[in-house]
């Protein structure tokens, strides 16, 4: 059974050190582990569609044999980076515009490994 308190506190983290506005873990078939889901949005909804754009970024680019790292999508004023976690679970980070998506998923590893053992 996962440890959802550990895990929101390692998000609140997250948030904390590497600046980002919101921090979900979504698993792979579509539902809320743990985290901040953005104010105003159907928590539901977010994560589940989130999971499914990973889930078809993978399939489309499944052709090229090369990992999928993340998808990020550039808004107005902000981005969401979306980052694989491995086979149980991703991040959705929603992030100001200028984040630098590089070193945020080269942060997240090590989050990452500490989200692991509470899953």
């Amino acid at each position: 059974m996962a440890d959802i308190a550990a895990i929101e506190s390692i998000l609140h983290e997250i948030e904390k050190d590497e600046g980002v506005q919101d921090a979900v873990l979504v698993s792979r078939s579509g539902m809320h582990i743990a985290g901040t889901v953005p104010k105003g949005a159907h928590s539901e909804t977010f994560v589940a569609m989130f999971a499914i754009l990973l889930g078809a970024a993978e399939t489309a680019t499944s052709e090229l044999k090369e990992r999928l790292e993340s998808v990020v999508i550039n808004l107005e004023n902000s981005r969401v980076v979306i980052i694989n976690d491995g086979p149980k679970a991703l991040f959705v980070l929603h992030t100001p515009r200028d984040a630098d998506v590089r070193t945020l998923k080269g942060s997240i590893e090590k989050y990452a490994a500490r989200i692991e053992e509470y899953l």
